[in-house]
């Protein structure tokens, strides 16, 4: 009795014999179906086509097969086989985060789904638009720990801004319109669908709405007349204004905006990590990046000022450091953000503003030009005053040297010879990120990709692959270190079937870079297990990928390398730059401290 049943368990698990051969009748191609009855995994595909995803990411299994089967008979999507699921969904991400659009990934059930969830956290964390979908087993086995089952809908709801599990194949077409819908309004998010595999193989008519209403699902898009009003005020009553930006302004397409309010008003500004680019690096009431390891000041400026207006921004731990010193001086602050849950999350704000921020700085720009007052030019003056003096400190200065690589050296090199050109930078976690985002200068925004919330090692290689292939005509260089370069290196080998050529510059100090200066300021210089004691060949490794593979000791070999790089077109080249392995990132706030409490060399250690 009891094998049995066990075996009728199993024999549920994958799909009956008899059910298939039911929904296989009941096909299209059948005179007995009606020409609009497609199967979940056509109606899948169409739904697709209609939100115009022209690529797709992806590994089969057993639970997306007929998905598979069905995207062998289209040719208007381009599926991109990577080599583990982590890269899939970030190679989407990279290239939801270049074009602005819905990047798409598609893994199978169980391991593919868990594979994928660093991927998903990684876009939950930084806002990134994304659809992944996942196959499931078919529906009698859900429950029943079939072969390759998850809790999808469980597993993945804490890092997605929402989550379906379709059981019946009439409500994919709006469940996937949905899932379009809510990734790429309001604050922009990953949305996970996970198919039974009963539910790609059953037949339904297609029908894809235009659009989609949810009772549920509103954000608000327009700013509140009224508090726009106040701001507007407030911001021309100040003596010592800042203007803070973020992530926001980079997703919302509101550079163009910002741009013109700074032109307009005259006050200094600054940009998060994730916020580079919204601000020409070269403009002079561009202070860089603000935080742990921003400029001093910019910080400095962050804690003095009287009026704050932060757009697109989370006041979050690597910006502000310890909320009480933050708080310790009396300032107004202005918060606009498309996410209520955002505002006076870690601080207090004086005068919340909800709303898309492109909206929100277009009127805000609007009522500035229309009112009768401005600034107080004789306060700005002494404000910048002030400012200039701070600059002074050169904070972002360094030791250059002939017998050894500098890896600052090597981010200035690549800037000037990328600078004017059509480039996109993407890095990893670490170090390395850190002085990318201090000595590459960034002119526009969506041109520095990487991860910022979630802070994730391994997806600079993923992100330059999706970004390559929505870019073919630009030059895309990874900036990584020998640590994550190693996480998703398998990627290499996805580099060369799909011909997408990008640059990996690594720097490679053969430690875990930023673990090792954490270790030596905080932790009595005990280096516990943050030395990599066993590195490959990377020239080797690359060459045997059927790459291009150079390995840089010397620094006056720099610059003629990163050219060759440029010069080859059509090939990955893979740089293994041997850089000082004492060098740290400065300036640095401690964990703990307040953002003015900065360390700016080894000398004040």
């Amino acid at each position: 009795m009891v094998f049995r049943q066990r075996n009728s368990q199993r024999f549920e698990m994958d799909m009956s014999a008899a059910e298939v051969k039911r929904a296989a009748m009941a096909q299209p191609s059948s005179s007995s179906s009606s020409p609009a009855e497609l199967n979940g995994s056509e109606i899948l595909v169409r739904c697709l086509q209609a939100e115009g995803v022209k690529h797709l990411w992806g590994y089969p299994g057993g639970s997306v097969l007929y998905i598979y089967d069905a995207l062998y008979k289209q040719d208007t999507i381009g599926h991109v086989l990577v080599r583990h699921e982590q890269a899939a969904v970030h190679a989407a991400d990279g290239y939801a985060r270049a074009t602005g659009d819905v990047g798409v990934a598609l893994v199978t059930s169980g391991p593919g789904v868990t594979n994928a969830v660093t991927g998903i956290a990684t876009a939950y964390m930084d806002s990134i638009p994304m659809v992944i979908i996942t196959g499931q087993v078919p529906t009698p086995a859900i429950g029943l720990d079939a072969f390759q089952e998850c809790d999808t809908v469980g597993i993945t709801r804490p890092v997605v801004k929402h989550n379906f599990l379709v059981k019946d194949v009439r409500d994919l077409a709006l469940t996937m319109k949905k899932a379009f819908h809510i990734a790429r309004t309001g604050r922009p998010g990953p949305v996970v669908v996970d198919i039974p595999k009963d539910v790609s193989l059953k037949t339904a008519p297609f029908d894809y709405p235009e659009s989609v209403e949810m009772r549920s699902y509103n954000p608000v898009k327009k700013g509140h007349g009224g508090q726009i009003r106040k701001a507007v005020q407030l911001l021309l009553q100040a003596r010592r204004p800042y203007i803070y930006t973020g992530g926001g302004v980079i997703l919302g397409n509101a550079s163009t905006e910002l741009r013109q309010l700074v032109d307009l008003l005259g006050f200094p500004c600054t940009n998060t990590l994730m916020g580079l680019g919204a601000i020409p690096s070269g403009d002079p009431r561009f202070l860089g990046m603000l935080g742990m390891h921003g400029t001093f000041e910019a910080n400095m400026t962050m804690q003095n000022c009287d009026v704050l207006l932060a757009v697109g921004a989370r006041f979050d731990d690597r910006v502000i450091g310890n909320p009480k010193h933050f708080a310790s001086v009396e300032r107004k602050i202005i918060h606009v953000d498309i996410d209520p849950s955002s505002i006076s999350k870690r601080v207090r704000v004086d005068i919340p503003i909800v709303g898309d921020v492109k909206e929100v700085l277009t009127e805000l720009v609007a009522q500035i030009k229309e009112a009768q007052s401005r600034p107080d030019a004789a306060a700005l003056n002494a404000w910048w005053s002030q400012v200039n003096e701070w600059r002074k400190r050169e904070c972002l200065s360094y030791k250059h040297s002939d017998e050894v690589i500098k890896p600052q050296m090597v981010v200035e090199k690549l800037h000037a010879l990328t600078r004017g050109r059509d480039v996109y930078i993407t890095s990893d976690v670490g170090q390395h990120q850190m002085w990318a985002a201090q000595f590459y200068g960034f002119d526009e925004p969506r041109r520095w990709i990487n991860s910022g919330g979630l802070g994730t090692m391994g997806v600079g290689l993923p992100y330059a692959m999706g970004i390559k292939l929505a870019k073919p005509d630009s030059d895309v260089f990874c900036i990584t270190g020998e640590g994550s370069i190693q996480m998703c290196i398998q990627e290499l080998s996805t580099c060369l079937q799909y011909k997408t050529p990008v640059k990996i510059v690594s720097l490679n100090n053969r430690y875990l870079g930023m673990v090792r200066q954490w270790q030596q300021l905080d932790y009595g210089g005990r280096y516990s297990h943050s030395y990599m004691d066993a590195l490959p060949d990377f020239v080797k490794l690359a060459e045997a990928y059927g790459h291009v593979g150079m390995k840089i000791e010397r620094p006056g070999d720099v610059e003629g390398a990163l050219r060759e790089a440029i010069r080859l077109k059509d090939r990955t080249v893979f740089l293994d730059v041997r850089t000082d392995p004492t060098e740290n990132v400065w300036p640095m706030v401690q964990a703990g401290k307040g953002i003015t409490e900065m360390l700016l060399g080894s000398e004040e250690l």
